[in-house]
């Protein structure tokens, strides 16, 4: 493969995982009110990157060769820029501290990475700023993307990350070790960011891929760095781990060799990933820990019972006077029940209604489906043109034409039309 392509497939993935990491050691030193600074230096060293690999070719050691090259850019940076001469050289005795004040070794990416996942999360802006704010600078959002995660506007969005990033600035939060008062009144927002980020990875609202891979691969990632701090190593971060590793565990299975959705019932189980379920178990033991039952726990518990295999068979199908004995679908019934009391969303009053089918049937599932009256909403309809496909079939064209008007996603439109063909 030329070098050009291998340079395409590659730099994508580093970018996720090495810029966030970059720009927040450079922030530890710069400080956050140099965060342009730092993710303009990171920023010219994937263009470097992209530029030179593309001519010379993948190097030895690529991620090490990201991090020397961003080393000599601040190096440079540092000795011909007016804001070295007056914010920075007082600090330096010489030009040997350069060398030891930006070693990018493991424990400081990891301290820095730490920190500056929680600098973004200032209690005095408000909850949906932090958020907006931590998908931008530690995982590469664009702006759209964003807006979708919060059905607001595009511009609304700008003006809520303007706020937040002058905020963020003026911040004293430091990109240092930190403590159980640093951690404490933002621990929240951190996970539900991570949650945020993995959804739309697991089915992307605003791409034309479906399944966007890398981004759950960020999500677990990031995840994976509160997990492996004693100080935010707590039950909700195990439990949302846990759900990340049961919903990555299908993600080869999602998608067919187009790349559109394939929905649960007809994927190949050969090609789910039991490595990922084993470690959705761990973590969703080492979750049980706390005394509070989180709406991570509930949905960890929810994707294991997806993990598990379906009623034998060559058992009846449930009807509506007629429940599948011990199905696992009860028990998914049961813990979205308990879930909507926690946690009530549109998206898991639908998910409630399509367990509920496979307990009383498609008849019965229409009923409390209609009760909801999300009547504006592409998955609505997608549900009920489902439910409907054995019901009256004339019902289930119209939902699903509805359903297709009201999509956002090119990708979801497909899934919905090849259905619509199939009736």
């Amino acid at each position: 493969m030329p070098a050009r392509e291998n340079t395409h497939a590659l730099l994508p993935h580093l970018f996720r995982q090495e810029y966030a990491r970059m720009t927040a050691v450079l922030c530890r030193h710069f400080g956050l009110e140099q965060i342009e600074l730092a993710e303009d230096i990171a920023g010219d060293t994937f263009l470097k990157a992209s530029e030179s690999w593309a001519v010379d070719g993948i190097p030895e050691n690529p991620v090490a060769w990201l991090y020397t090259v961003a080393r000599n850019k601040v190096r440079d940076y540092l000795r011909h820029r007016a804001v070295f001469e007056t914010k920075i050289r007082p600090g330096f005795t010489d030009d040997n501290d350069l060398t030891d004040h930006f070693d990018f070794d493991e424990g400081l990416i990891a301290d820095s990475q730490l920190a500056m996942i929680f600098a973004v999360f200032n209690p005095e802006l408000s909850a949906e700023s932090q958020i907006c704010l931590a998908l931008q600078v530690l995982c590469g959002f664009s702006v759209e993307e964003i807006a979708n995660a919060f059905l607001a506007k595009p511009e609304t969005i700008k003006k809520r990350l303007h706020r937040a990033r002058t905020r963020l600035r003026e911040d004293r939060f430091r990109i240092v070790a930190l403590g159980e008062t640093d951690i404490r009144p933002r621990i929240d927002a951190v996970l539900k960011t991570l949650y945020l980020l993995f959804n739309e990875g697991y089915f992307s609202r605003t791409h034309d891929q479906a399944v966007r891979k890398e981004l759950c691969s960020e999500a677990v990632r990031l995840n994976l760095v509160l997990t492996e701090n004693p100080l935010t190593n707590t039950p909700e971060a195990n439990a949302l781990l846990a759900l990340m590793c049961y919903q990555s565990s299908r993600l080869e299975a999602r998608t067919d060799g187009d790349g559109q959705i394939v929905r649960y019932e007809a994927q190949d189980r050969s090609l789910w990933d039991q490595s990922l379920i084993d470690k959705g178990n761990y973590y969703l033991i080492n979750a049980g820990g706390g005394e509070t039952l989180s709406k991570y726990h509930l949905e960890a518990a929810i994707a294991y019972w997806h993990t598990q295999p379906d009623t034998p068979a060559s058992a009846p199908e449930p009807t509506e006077s007629r429940t599948a004995k011990t199905s696992k679908w009860q028990h998914i019934l049961l813990l979205y029940d308990e879930l909507l009391r926690v946690a009530y969303t549109p998206v898991a009053a639908l998910n409630r209604a399509f367990a509920y089918a496979r307990v009383y049937g498609n008849r019965a599932a229409i009923r409390e489906t209609e009760t909801l009256g999300f009547t504006e909403t592409s998955d609505y309809h997608a549900l009920l043109g489902y439910l409907y496909t054995s019901v009256d079939t004339s019902k289930a064209v119209d939902h699903y034409r509805r359903a297709i008007a009201l999509s956002q996603s090119e990708a979801a439109r497909q899934v919905l039309e090849k259905q619509l063909m199939c009736l």
